[in-house]
């Protein structure tokens, strides 16, 4: 399917009257970030809507009071709501126990997104790949629709620009997301204090959790290839949760010669959720093999098996793409 029209977008947000708006599972800056901010923006202009997510925001994230409005339960009857919105979510299956509302939905539903897997799976669907974020698509969505950017949206749209951008570090940065920031700037949002927060400040349990995590790093193919991984054991003996180990993929492309780096975080015995990063490989491809996706340099997927097949199956797609 293609996308529709940025004003047919528009039209249909300035038109809703009851929408509900949800996000990921375990979701990121980029996820909470542009939901919340949509969200406000309705409800400033007179919408009533709900925030869902399956999971609450993780404690790293929670800058803002607007974190606290999210439900993991959708709070009224399905048939209430005229439109129901569903951003950075690369794949339907990724808003968990909400997906069989969305897809039972009879109403208007919206997709707004940046993942390049995206297969444009509602009614309406506004994805942009180019873009770094989802948080840097929704400006020019609520500019086209006639809704203010206030400070506190601005800053639930920084987070999620700097979160996805790895602090404007990444390959897709583009011109764009340098005019997005601007923007939000320029509207209020305290881009150094949110950057400081979400790559600089940690805990020392964090420290100590990176420490250990980065001591059993481990190389392929010729060191082109870093794996690092996070194990139950690991969180347990920091006293840390899944939430701490944001940004630690982005680490061993840092060093030279490593082209792809795999964080592999144990959900359970046997198995593994994959987070992928590279300066120049296809990693969407590799994810795909797994049944995950995202984009060509940052993408996911999970995996089920013993440890070293897991490292061996993931070497293997990693060959095949280089």
């Amino acid at each position: 399917m293609t996308n529709n029209s940025l004003a047919e977008v528009a039209a249909l947000l300035k038109n809703c009257k009851t929408a509900a708006v949800c996000c990921h599972v375990r979701p990121d800056g980029d996820a909470i970030g542009s939901g919340l901010a949509l969200t406000r923006a309705l409800e400033n202009a007179g919408k009533t809507v709900y925030m869902l997510c399956e999971d609450k925001p993780p404690e790293r994230l929670c800058l803002f009071p607007a974190m606290e409005r999210t439900h993991q339960s959708l709070p009224v009857d399905l048939k209430e709501l005229d439109l129901f919105i569903v951003v950075d979510s690369a794949d339907v299956t990724r808003i968990g126990d909400f997906s069989a509302q969305f897809c039972a939905f009879k109403g208007k539903t919206l997709n707004i997104d940046h993942h390049i897997s995206n297969p444009r799976y509602a009614k309406y669907n506004y994805v942009l790949p180019d873009s770094t974020a989802t948080c840097e698509i929704m400006p020019e969505i609520l500019e086209a629709a006639g809704f203010e950017i206030t400070k506190e949206i601005a800053d639930l749209l920084a987070l999620g620009l700097l979160t996805d951008s790895g602090n404007f570090s990444h390959r897709d940065v583009s011109a764009k997301t340098f005019s997005v920031a601007a923007k939000l700037k320029e509207c209020g949002a305290d881009i150094c204090s949110i950057g400081y927060e979400m790559f600089t400040r940690q805990t020392k349990a964090r420290a100590a959790l990176y420490v250990r995590v980065l001591n059993s790093m481990r190389f392929e193919l010729e060191d082109k290839l870093a794996f690092i991984t996070v194990t139950q054991k690991d969180l347990e003996d920091t006293g840390t949760d899944k939430s701490h180990t944001e940004g630690f993929v982005d680490f061993p492309l840092s060093i030279d010669g490593v082209e792809v780096s795999i964080a592999l975080m144990e959900v359970r015995k046997n198995q593994y959720k994959a987070s992928l990063r590279s300066r120049r490989v296809n990693v969407n491809a590799v994810a795909d093999r797994f049944g995950g996706g995202g984009h060509m340099l940052a993408s996911g997927c999970m995996l089920n098996g013993e440890y070293e097949e897991v490292i061996e199956r993931l070497t293997n797609a990693v060959y095949k793409q280089l």
